[in-house]
């Protein structure tokens, strides 16, 4: 016997006794479904209200074929999306997820990423949200061969997937205007291009001279769209292109041992660029080997806010990338899917202009415009710098001008 009382949990029989109808008719009458009379629906309404009656969940998927779950997917390791903590960019982005989908109906399953066995296979889901997927991303492909609808929370790009394999051949150096490959209809953008181009201009404007870029191997956008905007920044403002290169597995050691290459081949960088918050801690302890001072003699800049950034020694300058508002725009664009309106063959864009503002010190930068369009817009602020001690510069020197 438990020792936990259950209050009584009224149900579709006590309704149907209560209204003097058949279970039939008030499920017919409570979900629209069937015909029932005007008269007899509002009695049934009352009955249901009046005791309290819930629909069971698991009746109702029974009834219709369908679980009433979503779940959020990438195909990133640990290693990168959220690391020892487990409170990274990925577990962000599904708490927002999860709200969100409570309120249209839904539950929300967490599938961390994992080698042992494909995830899709595991789950019972009407539909799923794929983050940042990269070229020929094999749970796309699962998603596909399953028929789920699923959207994306990625970037936009200019060309198709075969520039970027392509591109794989090309070395360190490559710039490569190359879409994920995931193939669905429906995407958020999470604006890859408008965020670098706001943390390399910062950089620079702070005064790096020689800024290198970290990035992983793999052809996510985020990483494409950095290489994109290092290249075109660097022709644009005239310093040499220096790029280091680490696998995403490997996570802030292999990020530490590219940069740590980096630094002893090329002492006169002023300044790190690294999408990845793994990879940008990794890059402030090779500069710390090296006697480098973070924030004075080497500037280091990451692409999302999280906790390793504002936990980091000392903390990163990075960018608020409003991943409530995508998340939750995500979320409603797949119920917007499932609920069979298909109309929404697009990228949300969540903010137009993408223009931003810099917080916890530093003056107001405006990020690039996002050049690649848009079909609708979700509603948010777009990316936000927010500035921290590892891009503060060093002090002007007055005594160069007699002062």
């Amino acid at each position: 016997m438990s020792d936990f009382p259950r209050a009584h949990r009224v149900t579709i029989a006590d309704v149907a006794r209560e209204a003097g109808v058949s279970r039939t008719t008030v499920s017919h009458a409570l979900s629209g479904q069937g015909k029932v009379n005007a008269a007899t629906r509002a009695k049934v309404k009352e009955v249901a209200e009046r005791l309290n009656y819930r629909p069971s969940a698991r009746a109702r998927s029974l009834r219709s074929g369908k679980s009433q779950t979503l779940a959020l997917l990438s195909s990133m390791p640990a290693a990168v999306s959220a690391g020892p903590s487990q409170l990274g960019f990925f577990t962000e982005l599904a708490m927002g997820c999860a709200r969100t989908a409570l309120l249209e109906g839904y539950v929300f399953v967490l599938a961390p990423p994992t080698e042992a066995a494909d995830p899709v296979d595991l789950l019972d889901i009407d539909g799923a949200i794929l983050l940042e997927p990269t070229v020929d991303d094999p749970l796309a492909e699962a998603l596909r061969d399953r028929a789920i609808p699923y959207v994306t929370i990625d970037g936009p790009s200019s060309k198709a997937g075969d520039d970027a394999l392509a591109a794989a051949e090309a070395g360190p150096a490559r710039s490569s205007t190359a879409s994920t490959g995931a193939a669905s209809k429906w995407s958020i953008d999470l604006h890859h291009r408008a965020t670098a181009q706001l943390l390399l201009n910062h950089l620079l404007d702070q005064g790096a001279a020689r800024p290198a870029l970290l990035v992983s191997r793999s052809l996510r956008g985020a990483q494409i769209a950095a290489r994109e905007v290092y290249a075109e920044t660097a022709v644009a403002r005239g310093f040499a292109q220096l790029i280091a290169e680490a696998d995403e597995t490997s996570g802030e050691d292999g990020a530490f041992a590219a940069a740590e290459e980096l630094l002893a081949a090329h002492p006169d960088i002023d300044a790190v660029f690294a999408p990845i918050d793994t990879f940008a801690t990794g890059a402030v302890r090779a500069a710390q080997e090296f006697g480098r001072t973070v924030g004075e003699d080497l500037l280091v800049a990451t692409r999302y806010d999280g906790l390793r950034a504002r936990t980091s020694h000392p903390p990163l300058t990075a960018v608020d990338l409003g991943l409530e508002a995508i998340s939750g725009a995500a979320v409603e664009m797949l119920v917007t899917v499932l609920d069979g309106d298909h109309s929404s063959n697009a990228t949300a864009v969540l903010d137009g202009s993408t223009e931003s503002v810099a917080r916890d010190g530093g003056d107001a930068k405006p990020a690039a415009a996002d050049d690649t369009g848009s079909a609708a817009s979700a509603g948010s602020s777009g990316p936000v710098l927010v500035v921290r001690e590892s891009t503060a510069g060093h002090p002007p020197d007055r005594s160069k001008d007699g002062a």
